[in-house]
């Protein structure tokens, strides 16, 4: 976060700043002045050294090129024997004598012979070539023309005395002059040629061999060149201690420097033979980096680069030196800034010496008066400081001499009375959550805090405005809309005050006394006040919300003018006033699209099976008949109990949504009238088997008759056969209906029933869906005509329960509910062994799956935190006291009394519903016996029981719900405690 500081310190920080940029500034101009000098300096410099340079190669070059031109001319070129040129070792040596830069002057011949003059000029280069002690000249001679060839070295002193002749026939093959660069190129050109600068192999010192082609004789002249000098001019240019001045090639080899030693390297090869140093071979980092950059070099341009190496900033001029005849080469200019500015950098520092010696004299001078200045502000900030804090207990009553300041604190004292004022009637609306009580008090705010006599609300609907509440100042309520006022809400109100608000708008939100008496706002003045009038005033302010569409108007009217800050505070109070109507429609709204859902869904379940009818839509109404007894009681076990709004809110869509698991249980389940009942009753499949019996029986008698058998005992006997079947089709029959409890001996004669075989001559397994000849696939098909039992059990009557229905012990639900290996078992015996009813174990299990259904679908809605007990409520009717019931097993202690009072509301409702399918709905008198019993076995609240008859909730729900002839005498004495 940004650190804040007072305002005297940023006063004296001001002069500190402006004594440091005038300071500052002078300093840095003389800097940039030195520094600007220098570097001109510098360049001038490097423009020198360059002319010198030149002059330096060129005072080296010149005479030997001079020698060079008048010696090819000489008859050496032509000369073919050694003694011919022996005749002109005098010339040679006064070529060499008149040129020091001169070590050696050689003639190579069309023919490969050779002829060389060096001069030996110390003891080092003597004892290089192993010759005697005064020798001043060499001639190293190969003669071809010889049989054999003979290479020799003769040593020659300075008056060219023999001193020694010595044969090197190892000179002959290792050297032919034709095969050298120099001859090459002088053969190729017309005029001399240079080579690039390189290390003489003989003497390891830098030159380069000037050759020219011979006028006569097809041969070629050279000349050796020594350019050691060069390294002692350079270093007589250096600016600083710390310059590199380097003359280079453009591979960065360093031709000239001042440590000529630094520059000699030796090669790769096995012949060692030295070679000149790259510039990333000086052990010099500026000088390592310049290495790729001069290798880039491909223009006659100067170049200048700022390059900083190690932290350390380096001017670099690389300007190239022309020779004729020769490949160009550079002078390398590396000058250290920290060196070259450093007479700058001492006068910069001495600026700033002196700037700070202004500042610290400076500093108490300023603060004490910016201390002085910022006083009265210091207090303005304590007191803003107190409104940050919502501190309005004192006014603001600080002034200042300076008129900017005073006026500050008048503008902060009004700030404060008007942020109190907007924060008070803020409050005051937000805290309401209750629509209609939030229309009177938002209108009673508004004018307490504009003062006004009078006002009026409007809100939108159907593009009109139209006015729903009127006050006066002097009337104790709000006016309700009536009179004048109902006919500006069937007349053109909307209009008059749409057309007002827009002229109000041009005035700045202020009518005119047209307006009030247009919009019939006259009879909102007291009586007394009628003198007064057309001289009333009106702020008519649009209340619009967060997508600026008007959902309202306040409309104000004052006997006393009204000035534009209380217009535009009544605007800005508008804007909180129409945000907080749009949240309450907004929610108001979002409530009613939520109950419609809730209704949705209830209504969606109840007519999804003819035999629930209006079940989900009659327990709400028996819950919250005994939770409103409940909440009445002032004595016993329910003295304390209450429920506020939310509490009601969530009891509401909990028992509206108590059951919205059954919409996922399949119809066929929920409205199973008879056992054999799936999608359609299978008694039918199984008359036909009687039916085709019967009709077996009988071809078997006219069988009997026709091949001679007694007419009148086969008919008896096919009469006697008849009966047993029909009677045997009437067992099975009234077994399928449920009604009876089943007997041991009644499923012993439904497997004797069962046993009976027929012929089925068609293949079962034709026409079929997809899924039943899956079903059918594991059993193998039985040879047409195939003999089956009256009623069986078929593996394919058995439907797999997928991993998805199955319920994990480690739910997140705590769900206890046994669930059947088989998702649907619909074996005929199977079906009809059912002990009570008409529901197998795994129907009954889907039944009673839709309790956990419904926890688990509420489970996933996103409830407010006041309806996170929602999903425990509707899913906790099938819970029982001692703990038996499910999905969870909950104890009653486990159970939240308004879960408790589902429970009963749930069972009463079921009981007395003359709409199920399996039972008629029963007598008040018996419901209540049989609840009775519920409560003495522990699985209803006892105390909840006993509310619900001493209440009289069962008697006023039967008046209600009940067929007449279900409602009897209760004696309710013989069912309490």
């Amino acid at each position: 976060m940004t650190q804040r500081y007072p305002l005297h310190i940023h006063i004296s920080t001001l002069f500190v700043i402006l004594i440091l940029i005038v300071g500052g500034s002078i300093g840095w101009l003389d800097y940039q002045q030195n520094r600007n000098m220098l570097e001109s300096t510098a360049d001038d410099m490097v423009s020198r050294i360059s002319r010198e340079t030149v002059a330096a190669v060129n005072s080296l070059v010149t005479p030997a090129e001079m020698a060079v031109s008048l010696l090819s001319r000489e008859r050496l070129t032509k000369a073919s024997t050694f003694a011919g040129r022996m005749q002109h070792l005098a010339a040679l040596r006064a070529a060499l004598a008149d040129s020091s830069a001169l070590t050696a002057i050689y003639m190579g011949y069309g023919n490969g012979d050779f002829f060389l003059v060096r001069r030996l000029t110390d003891d080092a280069e003597r004892r290089l070539f192993k010759a005697p002690d005064k020798t001043v000249y060499v001639v190293q001679s190969i003669e071809r023309g010889l049989t054999p060839s003979r290479g020799r070295y003769i040593y020659l002193d300075k008056q060219l005395s023999l001193l020694r002749d010595e044969d090197h026939p190892e000179y002959v093959p290792g050297f032919d002059p034709r095969s050298r660069p120099w001859f090459r190129q002088a053969q190729a050109a017309n005029d001399p040629v240079k080579t690039p600068p390189y290390v003489f192999f003989t003497n390891r010192k830098v030159g380069m061999t000037l050759a020219v082609r011979a006028a006569e004789g097809g041969g070629v002249l050279g000349a050796d060149i020594l350019l050691e000098t060069l390294g002692e001019t350079l270093a007589r240019q250096k600016v600083t201690p710390a310059t590199q001045v380097l003359l280079v090639n453009a591979q960065g080899e360093v031709i000239a420097h001042e440590d000529i030693a630094r520059i000699l390297r030796s090669a790769s090869d096995s012949a060692r033979k030295p070679v000149l140093a790259r510039l990333d071979q000086l052990g010099v980092p500026i000088l390592s980096r310049l290495q790729k950059v001069v290798r880039l070099l491909n223009d006659s341009k100067q170049h200048h680069h700022k390059i900083d190496v190690d932290g350390e900033s380096w001017r670099v001029n690389l300007s190239p030196l022309a020779l004729k005849g020769a490949e160009p080469i550079y002078l390398l200019t590396a000058i250290p800034d920290r060196e070259l500015l450093a007479t700058a950098q001492t006068m910069i520092e001495r600026s700033a010496l002196m700037t700070l010696l202004i500042i610290a004299l400076a500093i108490p001078v300023t603060w004490l008066l910016a201390r002085n200045i910022s006083g009265s502000i210091r207090a303005l900030v304590a007191e803003a400081e107190s409104i940050r804090h919502f501190e309005f207990t004192r006014p603001i009553e600080n002034r200042s001499l300076i008129k900017e300041v005073d006026e500050l604190a008048s503008t902060m004292a009004s700030m404060k009375r008007t942020i109190q004022r907007f924060l008070d009637i803020s409050q005051t609306v937000a805290a309401e959550d209750n629509f209609d009580r939030l229309l009177p008090r938002l209108l009673n705010e508004t004018m307490q805090a504009a003062s006004a006599d009078a006002g009026v609300l409007y809100l939108a609907d159907a593009g009109q405005i139209i006015p729903v509440l009127a006050r006066r100042r002097t009337a104790a309520d709000s006016a309700a809309i009536n009179g004048e006022f109902a006919s500006l809400a069937e007349g053109k109100s909307g209009t008059l005050l749409g057309a007002a608000l827009l002229a109000a708008a041009a005035r700045g939100g202020q009518l005119t006394a047209d307006d009030i008496e247009q919009l019939q706002l006259n009879s909102l003045i007291d009586a007394e006040n009628a003198a007064n009038e057309g001289k009333q005033h009106a702020i008519a302010v649009p209340l619009l919300n967060r997508q600026h569409q008007t959902v309202g108007a306040l409309l104000l009217i004052c006997l006393a003018p009204v000035d534009q800050a209380l217009v535009n505070f009544i605007g800005a109070l508008s804007g909180s006033a129409a945000v907080s109507l749009e949240a309450r429609e907004l929610i108001k709204a979002q409530k009613a699209l939520f109950e419609a859902f809730i209704q949705l869904i209830a209504g969606a379940i109840d007519a999804k099976s003819a035999y629930t009818g209006g079940h989900c839509a009659r327990v709400p109404e028996l819950a919250k008949m005994l939770a409103h007894a409940a909440c009445k009681q002032t004595e016993g076990p329910f003295k304390d109990f209450s429920l506020d709004e939310n509490a009601w809110e969530a009891l509401h869509i909990a028992a509206w949504l108590h059951d919205c698991g059954k919409i996922t249980t399949p119809d066929f389940v929920i409205d199973k009238a008879t056992k054999l009942e799936t999608m359609a009753d299978r008694i039918h499949e199984v008359r036909m088997r009687f039916e085709v019996l019967k009709r077996d029986a009988e071809i078997a008698c006219l069988k009997a008759v026709a091949t001679g058998s007694n007419e009148v005992a086969e008919r008896a006997r096919l009469a006697e056969e008849l009966a047993q079947l029909d009677d045997d089709f009437a067992f099975v029959a009234a077994c399928n209906e449920g009604g009876e409890f089943m007997a041991p001996d009644k499923i012993a004669r439904l497997h004797t029933i069962a046993a009976r075989t027929w012929q089925r001559t068609l293949d079962d397994r034709i026409g079929i869906s997809y899924e039943e000849k899956a079903r059918k696939a594991p059993t193998p098909a039985q040879p047409l005509p195939a003999t089956e039992n009256l009623l069986a059990d078929k593996p394919d009557h058995c439907l797999p329960r997928r991993p998805q229905d199955r319920i994990a012990k480690d739910n997140p639900w705590g769900f206890r509910l046994p669930v059947p290996e088989l998702l649907y078992n619909r074996g005929e015996l199977h079906n009809l062994e059912v002990a009570r009813g008409t529901l197998t174990e795994e129907e009954r299990y889907k039944i009673n799956e839709h309790i956990i259904q419904t926890i688990v679908m509420l489970s996933q809605l996103p409830f407010p935190k006041h309806l996170r007990h929602v999903p425990e409520l509707a899913g906790g009717h099938h819970e029982k006291m001692d703990g038996s019931g499910y999905p969870r097993g909950l104890h009653g202690k486990e159970m939240s009394p308004v879960a408790r009072m589902m429970a009963i509301a749930d069972i009463f409702e079921a009981l007395t519903a003359v709409d199920r399918p399996y039972k008629k709905g029963k007598a008040l008198s018996e419901t209540i016996a049989i609840m009775a019993r519920m409560k003495k076995e522990g699985h209803i609240d006892p105390n909840l029981f006993d509310l619900f008859l001493t209440s009289g909730i069962y008697r006023d729900y039967a008046e209600r719900y009940l067929q007449p002839e279900q409602i009897d005498a209760v004696k309710i004495t013989d069912y309490l405690g």
